[in-house]
């Protein structure tokens, strides 16, 4: 049997259609649409991810989110209306771990769940941890630390941060970020990875120093910057 996904959506016959086709691509499904107790039933130990709607009756969407992020990292994947930036973007922030606006193609929804499962799939042998100045990131125990205390991160952000840390002083373009934290191809308009990054950012701070851990390059994508030694400079 595939994994197990809920739907949560007040769309009944939106939720029939995509039940039906992503039961044909092996997945188990399940849809509610928007009870206060659906939060209890996705925590249920019973689901490998969620398929969230937005716009729901009576509890918003990202209501329903920041609840279930403020006990579980379940794998989320958001719902939003065509064009709706600011929803986008608040799902982001608040741990979503993919979005897709409405309407979109079945096909790519499926895509969308697989590369989210196989991004926070357990590792069978975890890579070792990578130590950057005062930041050590454990792939293991997947925890981030900042001198030693541990920054509470979402499952997209510390793939990110992995990605970032492992190639530090190096520049890591936007394509290759959206291959491997959230497994598709970049397109040059969607700002997944800007909007992790800018979270990402707030978490971890800059280095003792003062200077950016995380830099932007203009038209190519992003460098974690070594700090800067004693009486030396960035490497």
């Amino acid at each position: 049997m595939g994994t197990r996904l809920l739907i949560i959506d007040d769309d009944v016959e939106l939720c029939e259609l995509l039940a039906e086709y992503l039961r044909g691509e092996g997945f188990c499904v399940d849809f509610a649409h928007g009870a206060s107790s659906d939060v209890e039933r996705a925590l249920s130990g019973n689901y490998g991810l969620v398929v969230l709607d937005v716009m729901l009756p009576g509890a918003n969407g990202l209501d329903f989110l920041r609840q279930l992020r403020a006990v579980s990292a379940l794998p989320v994947l958001m719902l939003t209306a065509k064009g709706s930036a600011l929803d986008r973007v608040l799902g982001l922030e608040l741990g979503a771990d993919d979005y897709l606006p409405k309407p979109f193609d079945p096909q790519e929804l499926a895509a969308r769940i697989r590369a989210i499962l196989r991004r926070t799939a357990p590792k069978i042998r975890p890579p070792e941890g990578i130590v950057v100045g005062d930041l050590e990131v454990d792939p293991g125990a997947r925890l981030v630390r900042r001198q030693g205390t541990a920054v509470p991160v979402t499952t997209v952000e510390f793939d990110l941060l992995e990605v970032l840390a492992r190639s530090a002083g190096r520049v890591v373009s936007r394509e290759l970020l959206a291959r491997a934290v959230l497994g598709r191809e970049f397109s040059p308009f969607d700002r997944s990875v800007d909007t992790h990054v800018y979270n990402l950012r707030k978490k971890i701070g800059p280095h003792q120093d003062g200077s950016e851990r995380i830099k932007g390059v203009r038209g190519i994508g992003y460098l974690y910057t070594w700090p800067i030694a004693a009486g030396g400079t960035h490497a």
